[in-house]
Formats: C-alpha cells, sequence, structure tokens
C-alpha cells in the first residue's frame, strides 16, 4: 500500500493534469491571478513615480502607484498605506514570484518594505465546452443561481454556492470563472456544471 506521503505526492504531480471524471478532458486556462500582500511599512508614492522606471503615479487619475514587471509580466496596485495588489500572473507560482520582484524593487528604493500576508484573492480561468448552450433552458432550471438579461449582457451569470464562485456561461459555449481562491475551485465548479450543460446543449 502507498504511504500517505506517496499518495501525496501522486496527487501533487496529477493535479494539473487532472480532469473532472465527466467524460470530458476539456482543461481550464487560467487568464489573471490576483494576490494581495502587506508591505509592513507606510510609503511615498510620488518617490516611487518619480524614481523607479518602471511605475507611475498620477493622483489625480488613481490613487495607488502603478508598477509593471515584464517577467512575470503583471502590475502592481502599490498603496502608501503598505498594501499590494498584484495581477496580471498566469499562475498562482508566478504571482508570487511577481509579488517578490516588487518587493526587492521598493527595497532598492529606501523603503523598508517586506512580504508580509500574501494572499491569492481570485483566480480567473475560461473554458470552452465546445458545444453551444441554450441559455433560457439554465435560467429556468438553475433560477435560484443564474440571472440572465441579454440586452445588457451576452452571458449568463451562474453564482455556484460551493464553491463559492461566479461563472459567466456563454451561448457559444464558452465559460468564464472568476473568484477562486485555489486551483481546486476552479476544477471542482467545472465538475458541478459541466454535465448541466451538456444536458441542454443545442
Amino acid at each position: 500500500m502507498n504511504s500517505p506521503d506517496l499518495q501525496h505526492a501522486n496527487i501533487l504531480q496529477t493535479q494539473d493534469n487532472r480532469m473532472i471524471s465527466h467524460d470530458t478532458d476539456i482543461i481550464p486556462v487560467i487568464q489573471n491571478v490576483i494576490s494581495t500582500v502587506n508591505l509592513g511599512c507606510q510609503l511615498d508614492l510620488k518617490k516611487i513615480g518619480l524614481q523607479a522606471r518602471n511605475a507611475e503615479y498620477n493622483p489625480k487619475r488613481c490613487s495607488p502607484a502603478i508598477m509593471r514587471i515584464r517577467e512575470p509580466r503583471t502590475t502592481a496596485l502599490i498603496f502608501n498605506s503598505g498594501k499590494m495588489v498584484c495581477y496580471g500572473s498566469k499562475s498562482e507560482e508566478d504571482s508570487r514570484l511577481a509579488v517578490r520582484k516588487y518587493v526587492r524593487i521598493l527595497q532598492k528604493l529606501g523603503f523598508n518594505a517586506l512580504f508580509l500576508d500574501f494572499k491569492i484573492t481570485n483566480i480567473l480561468a475560461s473554458y470552452d465546452v465546445k458545444f453551444p448552450i441554450r441559455l433560457e433552458s439554465l435560467i429556468l432550471t438553475h433560477a435560484q443561481f443564474s440571472s440572465y438579461e441579454p440586452e445588457l449582457f451576452p452571458g449568463l451569470v451562474y453564482k455556484m454556492v460551493k464553491p463559492r464562485v461566479v461563472l459567466l456561461v456563454f451561448v457559444n459555449g464558452k465559460i468564464v470563472l472568476s473568484g477562486a481562491k485555489i486551483r481546486q475551485d476552479i476544477y471542482d465548479a467545472f465538475g458541478n456544471i459541466y454535465p448541466v450543460l451538456k444536458g441542454i446543449k443545442k
């Protein structure tokens, strides 16, 4: 019998390739990972905007300073309170790496910036089920979770309770998922919705 450690290693090894067992091999594409960190110090945003070549600060247009790096390609919103929001990465690991790079840049500017309370706050992913969907049927059968106003927005908004995520479902079979805090939420949410969509395909 496999030891718990070996079983855990096998799970980790196959997690990225693991797909839902609803007779599909559809793979989610992670479009954006948003994370936050506490830098543990007050920041002079004007100094950041003037001295960091990859930063801008225009308080009339946007209250935080905006900083960008190319690898991983991300953008950070930096607040004078010492909070920072990072978005644009394609994985949790890249998001963490990007935040560490931003912290180092701020340290080089003379701030006592730290890497505290790092959190993934939102993972945005997309799917393509490869068949058209009858959205009117979905709103009828799952009215308590759904809202659909095609004259305002072409997608149906589906608020899933467990995991707590929001899915935008489009008639052409494209799905956008937001609100996931961990990657497993993406798989679980799709595992829940896929058999429902398969039952109402055009």
